[in-house]
C-alpha cells in the first residue's frame, strides 16, 4: 500500500477506488497510517468532497476494519444517532425509552468533537460507569437490559476512531462526506435494524445552513438504506440549546430530572417523542409514527423509562442509587456564578456555538486530543429564546472551577445572548422528516 500515493489523488480532487479506501482504511486500524497523514486525507476530503461512490466505499471500508455485530433477539435492533449540538442529551432519555418499548438499543456513542458535547463524556461523570466493554458482555446487557450506551471498542470500526480524533483537532469535523462516512461506519458495524439520525441545523450546530443540513440527511439516509438498514432522518434546530444544560454531569443530572419527571423541558420532549416514535415505526413495533410517540410517552409518564436507565447504570458500574441520589455521585462544580442581563426585553438570538465555546473555555470540552475533561463544569437554567426578562434576570448559570475561570468566559456568554424590544419568532425544534 502506498499511503502518499493515495493521499497525492485525494489531494488533487481525483477518484479513489473502493480498494484503495479499503487499504487507507486497513491503515488507520493497524497504525500504518500515520496522524498527520490521517489529518492530510481528512483536509482533502474536506476542500475536495468525496464522490456518492466514494462516501459509500469509505463508510463501509472502515465499518469492516473492525467486527460487525450479529443479534438473535425477541425484538428490533434499533438505534439513533445525532449530528451534535449544544444540551442535546436526547440519547440518555430515548435509549431506555426505547427499551421500555420493546426495542433493543446497542447505542455506539462518540466523544465531544468541535463545540458540542459527547454522550460518552456525559456518561462517565457518572462514577463506575464503564465506557468500553468486551463484546460478549456488551451483547449480554443489551439482552438483558435492552439498552447499552457505549464507545466504539476496538473492535468497532477502528478506522473511524483513529479519523474521528484526528478531525476534532483539525479543523475538518463539518466535512459531510467524513459526518457520513464516520457515523455510519459505527452504526452498521452495530448490526441494526432501524436507525433515526437527528440532524442539528443552526448555529449551534456542526451545519448551520438548512440546505447543507438537508444535503447531509439525504447522504445518511440514502447511505444507511443503501447497506440495507431502515433509515430516516429528522432535522432540528439548534438556534438555541436543546436542554437548559450544557455541559457533562449537569447534561445528566437534568436528564435523570426528566426521566423522573420533576422538570418539564418542553424542546427535549419534543424531539424525543418524534425521533422515539419514528424509530418505532421503522422497527415494526407500531402501525405509524403517532402511534410510536403515544408509547414512548407512556414509557416516560409510567417511570419504565426511569427505571431502564437505571439498570443500564448499574450495569455498567454506575451506582445503583443514582437516580434517588444524583447530588451524592455526580460531580459538582467548586464555584457557581449567575450571568446577569444588563438590560430588559425578549431574549431575540442566542449564539449557541459560543455557549458551547465557554464550555470548552471552563475545561468540559477538549482543545487537544489527549485533554483530560473537567467533568462537573458547564451551564445550566439557561434561558430561552424568546423569553422576556428584565435586567437583572439570569441569563444562566456558570459552574466553574474556580472564580477566575468564570470571569474568564463571562464577557463572551453575555454577549452571546442578544436582547430586543420586539419578540422575536422562535423556529420550531422540528423540521422536516427525511426518508
Amino acid at each position: 500500500m502506498n499511503i502518499p500515493e493515495i493521499l497525492s489523488k485525494i489531494r488533487d480532487g481525483q477518484i479513489l477506488s473502493v480498494f484503495e479506501l479499503k487499504m487507507f482504511s486497513k491503515g488507520l486500524a493497524s497504525g500504518l497510517v500515520s496522524d498527520a497523514q490521517a489529518g492530510a486525507f481528512a483536509m482533502a476530503v474536506c476542500v475536495h468532497g468525496l464522490s456518492e461512490e466514494e462516501r459509500v466505499g469509505l463508510t463501509l471500508a472502515m465499518r469492516d476494519s473492525g467486527n460487525v455485530q450479529k443479534w438473535d433477539l425477541p425484538g428490533p435492533v434499533l438505534d439513533k444517532h445525532s449530528t451534535g449540538g449544544i444540551g442535546d442529551n436526547v440519547s440518555l432519555v430515548l435509549a431506555p425509552a426505547l427499551a421500555a418499548c420493546g426495542a433493543y438499543i446497542p447505542m455506539i456513542s462518540g466523544r465531544g468533537l468541535g463545540h458540542t458535547g459527547g454522550t460518552l463524556d456525559k456518561l462517565e461523570s457518572i462514577p463506575g460507569y464503564r465506557t468500553l466493554l468486551p463484546e460478549g458482555e456488551f451483547q449480554k446487557i443489551v439482552t438483558d437490559v435492552g439498552c447499552a450506551i457505549v464507545g466504539a471498542g476496538k473492535g468497532i470500526a477502528p478506522a473511524d476512531k483513529r479519523l474521528y480524533a484526528i478531525r476534532d483537532i483539525t479543523s475538518t469535523v463539518e466535512s459531510i462526506d467524513l459526518i457520513t462516512a464516520s457515523i455510519l461506519s459505527k452504526k452498521l458495524a452495530a448490526g441494526l435494524e432501524g436507525l433515526i439520525l437527528d440532524v442539528k441545523v443552526g448555529n449551534g450546530a456542526l451545519i448551520s445552513q438548512p440546505d447543507e443540513a438537508k444535503r447531509l440527511a439525504r447522504s445518511l439516509v440514502n447511505g444507511a438504506n443503501g447497506a440495507g438498514c431502515k433509515t430516516s432522518a429528522r432535522l432540528t434546530d439548534m438556534e438555541q440549546p436543546l436542554a437548559r444544560a450544557a455541559g457533562n454531569s449537569l447534561e445528566i443530572y437534568n436528564a435523570i430530572e426528566f426521566l423522573t419527571g420533576s422538570k418539564k423541558d418542553s424542546r427535549l420532549r419534543e424531539v424525543t417523542l418524534s425521533l422515539g416514535g419514528e424509530l418505532l415505526y421503522l422497527g415494526g413495533l407500531v402501525k405509524n409514527c403517532r402511534d410510536g410517540e403515544i408509547k414512548i410517552e407512556l414509557a416516560l409518564s409510567s417511570g419504565q423509562a426511569i427505571e431502564r436507565f437505571a439498570q443500564m447504570i448499574s450495569a455498567l458500574g454506575g451506582p445503583e442509587d443514582l437516580i434517588e441520589d444524583c447530588r451524592k455521585h455526580l460531580p459538582e462544580a467548586s464555584y457557581i456564578f449567575d450571568l446577569i442581563a444588563v438590560e430588559s426585553g425578549y431574549v431575540s438570538k442566542i449564539d449557541v456555538r459560543a455557549i458551547g465555546q465557554a464550555v470548552i473555555e471552563l475545561g468540559g470540552g477538549r482543545k487537544q486530543q489527549d485533554d483530560t475533561l473537567d467533568l462537573s463544569v458547564g451551564l445550566d437554567q439557561i434561558i430561552e429564546l424568546g423569553t422576556a426578562i428584565q435586567s437583572g434576570d439570569i441569563l444562566c448559570r456558570i459552574h466553574s472551577k474556580n472564580e477566575k475561570s468564570a470571569d474568564s468566559v463571562s464577557k463572551n456568554l453575555l454577549s452571546a445572548f442578544t436582547v430586543s424590544n420586539s419578540k422575536p419568532i422562535v423556529p420550531p425544534v422540528l423540521g422536516e422528516l427525511i426518508n
